[in-house]
């Protein structure tokens, strides 16, 4: 009797799948691939400790000219942060599995640096099957340009010889089950409920025909933006303007076309609604500026989702943020907002991040923002619905935010008639009060901070001058504001859910 039939089934099975495993191994091993001797094993190391996903996460973001684009980055990173946490606590550790017999491999193949953990299951594969999956759950474009890569470092592991095929096969397998398993938890955009969105009537302008579109310049993306504007919308009139020029351009705009539209950040398109609101004219947003929390919001992600609702005439109504006095003081019109209204840190943290993102990025700029405001700041003094109390943070956002944070960032309903305000309370430390808010998420109440709906928010007994922010505009209070809303006074196009 040999020795293969002496043994328990369970061993016979594990023989009988080493042994072909083995075999697979060899044949990898004996196989030329024309070319891939000179690039497989660097890309091998290139994604030691992911370093190539994070360099390629990194070039997505910078490069694309979407939201979607740094979602799917965003989203990569999480799984790839998921699958390694997997490998690391369990999979290394359940199945002690000894590397292949690297002699086997020829020697201009193997990586200079030997792996020292066991060999069940594949880390890289595990990483490079949870990013590309992570990045094509919410960009198919994306995941398409990623995945022959990801594809690839998993094949160097075995052709490096550091790996049996079976080792890649279940890594892979545990990569995407881990980017399926993040999506359970953090769903994709396309899996999120499509925003409240109540119809409103608004005339087809096919290739945009009778629709001017004011750009603003010197907005994120806008220029590049405007270019692409001309040539899914031909019949549109475009101007440009400068920031000092915007006003006139949009007023005069609104007397000339049957819609307003509008390209740039969020602080253009409140300008944009506010004249569009004033003429009752439909507002045409086109993403162009650094956030476009707005459009997003909407789920208008490029030039082309406006154009296609301009094509058919879809367009929803949405409720209108109002704050008295307005930005020119007692004495001048309201302001308006469309994303949300604050006070105390959050607007030292976006004229700081205004500052510096024009020479290290948004994000990078953001982070070095609230570093600064924390720091140096002190809590405001208010009376706010009749009690005074010192404040780290009044954010008043146009309809609830889903997300969690003291100002978080996406919203199902944008006519819900209704403001989502969240209170960090004065004390020490502001970093843990602010980060406790981030936790709590909305419709939360603690001594720390609050978390409410109201129709409308009174404050007084400021200081005259104390700074205040909307749609990332900076202007300065009197002692006294008001700020409520107006149910549905705003009709913009919009892509309708299929």
């Amino acid at each position: 009797m040999s020795t293969t039939s002496s043994l328990p089934f369970s061993g016979r099975w594990r023989d009988r799948f080493h042994r072909r495993d083995l075999a697979a191994f060899q044949r990898v091993a004996e196989r030329h691939w024309p070319g891939a001797d000179a690039v497989l094993p660097r890309l091998s190391r290139s994604a030691n400790h992911g370093l190539l996903w994070f360099g390629a996460a990194a070039g997505m973001a910078a490069l694309g000219s979407s939201a979607r684009s740094r979602r799917a980055a965003l989203r990569g990173i999480a799984s790839l942060a998921v699958a390694s946490a997997a490998i690391n606590t369990v999979g290394k550790g359940a199945v002690r599995r000894e590397r292949p017999i690297v002699d086997l491999v020829p020697a201009m193949r193997q990586l200079k640096r030997q792996p020292f953990t066991t060999s069940f299951p594949s880390g890289h594969a595990a990483s490079a099957a949870a990013f590309a999956t992570g990045v094509a759950l919410e960009s198919k474009g994306w995941g398409a340009v990623v995945a022959p890569v990801a594809a690839a470092v998993a094949a160097s592991r075995v052709y490096t010889g550091v790996h049996y095929p079976s080792d890649v096969l279940a890594g892979a397998a545990l990569g995407i089950g881990a980017a399926f398993a993040l999506r359970g938890v953090v769903p994709t955009r396309g899996q999120l409920p499509a925003p409240g969105r109540p119809p409103a009537e608004a005339p087809a302008l096919p290739a945009g025909q009778d629709l001017v579109v004011v750009v603003n310049r010197e907005s994120g993306s806008a220029t590049a933006a405007a270019a692409v504007i001309r040539d899914a919308l031909p019949l549109a009139e475009t101007v440009e303007c400068a920031p000092a020029d915007l006003s006139g351009c949009l007023e005069e705009a609104a007397r000339q076309g049957r819609a307003l539209g509008v390209c740039g950040g969020d602080g253009t398109v409140n300008m944009a609604a506010a004249v569009a609101a004033t003429h009752g004219l439909p507002l045409a947003v086109f993403p162009g500026g650094t956030l476009n929390h707005f459009a997003y919001d909407l789920g208008i992600e490029n030039v082309h989702d406006t154009a296609a609702a301009l094509t058919s005439g879809d367009a929803v109504r949405v409720d209108l943020g109002r704050f008295r006095p307005g930005p020119q003081g007692p004495g001048g019109a309201h302001g308006y907002f469309l994303n949300a209204f604050s006070l105390g840190v959050y607007p030292e943290l976006v004229r700081t991040r205004e500052q510096w993102a024009p020479r290290i990025g948004g994000w990078p700029a953001g982070v070095l923002a609230a570093f600064e405001a924390l720091r140096g700041s002190r809590p405001l003094a208010a009376e706010l619905q009749g009690r005074r109390r010192p404040l780290w943070l009044l954010f008043v956002g146009n309809g609830l935010f889903q997300r969690v944070g003291p100002a978080p960032g996406r919203r199902h309903n944008l006519a819900d008639g209704l403001l989502d305000v969240r209170v960090v309370h004065g004390g020490r430390t502001p970093g843990l009060r602010l980060l406790a808010a981030a936790v709590a998420g909305p419709l939360s109440r603690s001594p720390v901070h609050a978390a409410v709906r109201r129709r409308r928010v009174r404050l007084a007994g400021l200081t005259p001058g104390t700074p205040y922010a909307y749609d990332g505009e900076v202007a300065h209070s009197g002692t006294e504001l008001l700020i409520d809303k107006l149910p549905e006074a705003l009709t913009v196009y919009c892509p309708m859910p299929v």
